[in-house]
This record gives structure tokens, sequence and C-alpha cells, in this order.
């Protein structure tokens, strides 16, 4: 059972990531996945969470443990012992700006018999990695939520026998009609709808039904465009650069966060953008900031660069 009051409810796999980055010699291997990062920044910025998921024996008790001492209601995580969960090796280049990524292990996908009968959240994120979701959950899970968030880079992956990324270029994009807010990397959004051009990109994506679509570009920030008008956010500066992983997942839960609050979308990004300037001080999923720290960033950025 989920808890009923949840303000973000969040759909998607876990995954058990070893992760390289320059400096360190060794792998670190950490609770990944869009999910966790995702509901970290929920949490953290003080709304309740919760996760639908589903993991096999592999995955370690311990971890849904610290997530339920963090405050992530994770009573909807089944655990089935004979399946495993997706694993994936993750390898930065030296100045970061490129990474190898190879699926390990797949999990197994995440089916209407896997959502509670009593779901219910002000917003539900569908964040997949690896095509787990179909659009018929994504069809469900939209009648249980006053609106509904979508991350598509699971649907956008294919893997070749070797682990290796391939683009899906067969994506089932009936589940944009059922989106109100999409957050895609600029990469994933060329591969979605097929263009090579940001802004024809993210009008095809409007046109398919979102009114909010968020463009997420590293370093160089991130474009969010409203019903059409476009916004350029700037990218937070980290004080130190350690691991890019999951910040446009810690963006789009921040995002989230303020936007079931009403509050003004260019403040929702900020608030995107201070966040994911956090976690990546950290490696993978065991930094993510204060709340205070997060919220003295974003409203630096709001007022100086974006504030109208």
């Amino acid at each position: 059972m989920v808890v009923q009051s949840s303000s973000v409810c969040v759909v998607g796999s876990f995954s058990l990531d070893s992760i390289v980055v320059p400096g360190r010699d060794k792998p670190f291997h950490n609770l990944g996945g869009a999910t966790t990062y995702t509901s970290f920044a929920v949490k953290i910025l003080g709304e309740s969470v919760s996760v639908v998921s589903r993991v096999g024996g592999d995955f370690p008790e311990a971890y849904l443990w610290w997530l339920h001492e963090e405050g992530i209601d994770v009573l909807a995580v089944k655990r089935y012992l004979q399946e495993t969960t997706a694993h994936f090796e993750l390898c930065y280049s030296r100045d970061f700006s490129e990474r190898a990524l190879k699926l390990t292990c797949k999990g197994y996908p995440i089916s209407l018999g896997d959502i509670p009968g009593d779901l219910c959240a002000k917003a539900i994120h569908v964040a997949p990695i690896v095509d787990e979701l179909s659009y018929g959950t994504m069809e469900h899970l939209k009648s249980c939520c006053d609106f509904l968030s979508f991350d598509p880079q699971g649907f956008l992956r294919s893997f070749d026998e070797n682990g290796s990324v391939t683009p899906n270029l067969q994506v089932d994009k009936r589940v944009l009609s059922l989106v109100d807010v999409c957050k895609v990397s600029q990469d994933e959004l060329f591969v979605l709808t097929g263009q090579s051009e940001l802004k024809a990109a993210v009008r095809a994506v409007h046109d398919a039904g979102v009114e909010t679509v968020i463009v997420t570009m590293g370093a160089k920030g991130s474009l969010l465009s409203i019903e059409g008008t476009p916004y350029t956010i700037p990218a937070c500066k980290p004080n130190v650069l350690v691991d890019p992983t999951g910040a446009g997942d810690v963006f789009i839960g921040a995002f989230l966060t303020e936007y079931l609050k009403g509050k003004e979308s260019l403040w929702c990004a900020s608030i995107g953008s201070a966040a994911a300037s956090m976690v990546i001080e950290g490696i993978g999923s065991t930094y993510f900031g204060e709340k205070q720290e997060i919220l003295k960033r974003a409203t630096v950025l709001y007022e100086k660069e974006l504030k109208q």
C-alpha cells in the first residue's frame, strides 16, 4: 500500500550501478536509477514521496531499509527473489564530457499487477531505465494522479549483445499524449522526435500534447518550454564536480516539488538547477546537499538571471 498523502510517486526501476570517475582507481558501487535520484530530491525539499518499483533477489535489503529511514515510502516496491535487478556500468571520461554506459544485467518489466490498487498521488513521475513500462501501464498511472510527469530515457534505449546502448527508433509516441511534463536530455529528445534541430524537436513534443517540456543539457543548463514559449535556464555552478550521474533526475524531482506548490515555472526550474548542482558534488546517490543551500543557490540564479 502506498502512503495516500504522497505528493509525488515515482514509478520505475532501481538499478545497481558501478561508477568509474576520473581520479578514482576502483569503481564505486551504488544504488542507482532515476527512481532513486528523483525521490531523494523530492524528500530533501520537504514533500512526501513514494516509489513503485520491482526488484530482484539480488537487490540488497539494506537499500530498502536506507530509503525507508530517509523518509521515502517503499511499501510498493515488490521484491521477487527469483528475478534480477538491472545492473549498469558507467564510466566517465577525464573531463566528464563523455559517458560509456553498459547494461550488465537486465531487470524485469513493471506490470499493472505491480501497481497498487489504491495508488493516488498529486503527481506521478514515470522514469523507466530499460523499457520496463508499457503504454497500458502508463495509461493506468495517468488515472491515478492530478498530473503525469515523464522521463522517456528508458523508452529510447536498446542494448546490443554486449550491453552497449543503441538508440531505440521504434518508440510508441502515444505515451506523450498522456503526459503533462516531459523531462528529456537533448540527445534523447532528438531520438524521441526524429528531429535534428532543438526548436523543432521541442515543438514536436508540444504538438503531441505535452504542456511543459524540460530539455537538460548538462553544463550548458537546460531549456524550459511552456506551451511553446522557451526559457533558457543556466546551470548552477557546483563547488566541485565529482560525478554528474543523476543530475537530470534530481532536477525534475526538485522542479516537481515546487510545481506542486503552485510556484512560477522559472522558480521551479531554478530549484531544479540548484538541486542538480548539489548532487554532482558527491559520487552516486550518496550526497544531495541540504535544503537551505539548494534554496540559496536557486534564489541567486532566479534573482540575477531569470526574474522578470
